[in-house]
């Protein structure tokens, strides 16, 4: 395989993963009768438009039909991206909850 060829298949992997990271965030959010775009731009106020979150809302299903999804899993999801500042956010959310 050619560099650039392994390089393209790097990248894909990587995107497909981070569409993956996303859906989990939107899920839980779903989950936890939260708006994952209002808790997306508190993370992220700059990033008003994200087209891949609005992707993964699309795929989110109902809290009755989803598995749960544990807080731990969703912040070291969150860490492997490097998305401190939305794992700063769901934390803060989650300590709403107890």
């Amino acid at each position: 395989m050619h560099s650039k060829e392994l390089e393209d298949k790097i990248i894909q992997q990587y995107q497909g993963e981070e569409k993956m990271m996303i859906l989990v965030f939107a899920q839980w959010c779903v989950n936890h009768n939260l708006d994952p775009q209002e808790l997306y731009l508190r993370a992220y106020p700059n990033q008003a438009s994200n087209p891949a979150l609005r992707e993964a809302i699309e795929l989110t299903v109902p809290k009755e039909e989803a598995g749960e999804i544990a807080d731990q899993t969703l912040l070291g999801v969150l860490s492997l991206f490097g998305n401190d500042d939305l794992a700063f956010v769901v934390t803060e959310e989650i300590q709403k909850r107890r």
